[in-house]
């Protein structure tokens, strides 16, 4: 099976390892893919994930018989409902939802009506745009702090903001409206009110009728030590989450999982794929959705894909032909933990170009590219997010152990990490 993964960072690079495994992957490609992808796959780097034409010209010239699609960009403007409308595509098994579905991850406050409509326990909201600025301000003088503002569309990772007065939360909140912020992702805002207790990322493959829990994982979104700083696509994960035991993952499954798959069949969307469930457990272990993703997170995709011992084409097979009740997902017992090399300055400004080595010493870890390149056969940075360390072990606390010995053999220019990743699950 001819198979093409539309991305170029770590969660790409983990998908094309797994996909790469199955005898039945006669041709791997990967668009445009970064220099770990090179190593397994035919990179198409010429390739932007919403240029749609491009791609569905690779796939005809390739006789790719399915697409996996990586990120959230791609899928939010179409991209499976192009494939469905071409007669050339149609055969094609695409793995990704409708434009539609993809609105849970392109439109927060689509996600929010979803889970109203479908008594989906989430915290209390409110949207709004310039014109209702004052019904705004009046919403956050009826919550208490911190305050939750969140840009409706699509802002990386980052159009999400905690503030801890009603001051600072007005003045945000007039910003972002007014001036737009975050772009477009900012032209409707939703106000939340602030939920306390642990977050936990779970993940679901379905094929819109049945499904497949996938493993927990618990994943570091700020820069700094300590959950302090800036807001980031991910710093490092572990999975499975100490704390998810049976018992919370069936309240998940009866609360949030089969309610979501309801919704997605009685409101006739098309979906092929994961779900990202973003949730928060209170104190009294009652799961709370955050935040819909309709892929694979990065960098969790990097703890949850080494641990399936199902094989994942075969998987996706399943799914893609709504046959997914046809086939038992096994799960690796063990901890998996992964952590972040990222470039100097990100969040914000960081270099490109700086050479990386060491990655072939590293034995006993898996190494994810995200943001590399290969130039004149040297590694090179191309992102922020450069390198995610992946190990794993019988306990998290063995497998982040091994991870940090692992990065000690890799290094480049002004390399950043941070060194207490699952230190808050001790």
């Amino acid at each position: 099976m001819n198979t093409l993964i539309i991305g170029s960072g770590g969660r790409e690079h983990a998908f094309a390892i797994e996909l790469a495994k199955n005898k039945k992957c006669k041709s791997l490609f990967v668009a445009p893919g970064n220099a770990g992808t090179a190593s397994l796959a035919t990179n198409l780097p010429h390739l932007k994930v919403n240029d749609f034409k491009g791609i569905e010209d690779a796939v005809l010239k390739n006789s790719i018989q399915m697409v996996v699609v990586g990120p959230e960009v791609p899928l939010v403007e179409g991209i499976v409902d192009y494939f469905k409308a071409k007669d050339s595509l149609k055969h094609v098994k695409i793995i990704g939802p409708s434009q539609k579905a993809a609105q849970l991850e392109g439109s927060k406050a689509f996600a929010k009506d979803f889970m109203e409509r479908y008594n989906i326990p989430t915290a209390a909201y409110k949207a709004f745009t310039k014109e209702t600025i004052a019904d705004g301000e009046a919403f956050l003088e009826t919550l208490k702090a911190p305050y939750v503002l969140k840009a409706d569309g699509l802002a990386a990772g980052k159009g999400v903001l905690i503030l801890e007065t009603l001051e600072e939360a007005k003045e945000e909140f007039r910003t972002m409206l007014m001036e737009e912020k975050f772009g477009e992702a900012s032209k409707t805002v939703v106000i939340e009110a602030f939920l306390t207790g642990i977050e936990l990322s779970v993940f679901v493959l379905t094929d819109g009728k049945n499904y497949k829990v996938l493993p927990s994982a618990k994943d570091y979104k700020r820069i700094g030590n300590d959950d302090t700083g800036l807001n980031t696509g991910g710093m490092g994960a572990v999975s499975p989450v100490p704390f998810a035991s049976e018992e919370l993952v069936k309240k998940i499954e009866e609360r949030i999982i089969k309610p979501t798959i309801k919704g997605i069949q009685e409101e006739n969307m098309d979906y092929v794929g994961f779900i990202f469930l973003g949730l928060m457990v209170n104190d009294a272990g009652d799961p709370y959705m955050i935040e819909y993703n309709v892929r694979m997170g990065d960098p969790e995709s990097e703890v949850v894909l080494p641990r399936i011992q199902t094989d994942l084409l075969d998987l996706l097979v399943a799914a893609a032909d709504q046959k997914l009740n046809e086939i038992e997902v096994k799960i690796d017992s063990r901890a998996a933990a992964t952590v972040m090399l990222v470039s100097g300055g990100y969040p914000k400004d960081f270099e490109k170009g700086k050479r990386i080595s060491g990655i072939e010493t590293v034995k006993d870890s898996i190494v994810y590219h995200g943001g590399t390149k290969l130039e004149g056969g040297e590694v090179l940075t191309n992102g922020g997010r450069v390198i995610a360390v992946t190990s794993l072990a019988d306990t998290f606390q063995e497998a982040i152990k091994k991870s940090y010995q692992s990065i000690e053999k890799i290094s480049f220019d002004r390399m950043y990490y941070r060194t207490d990743i699952g230190a808050d699950l001790l």
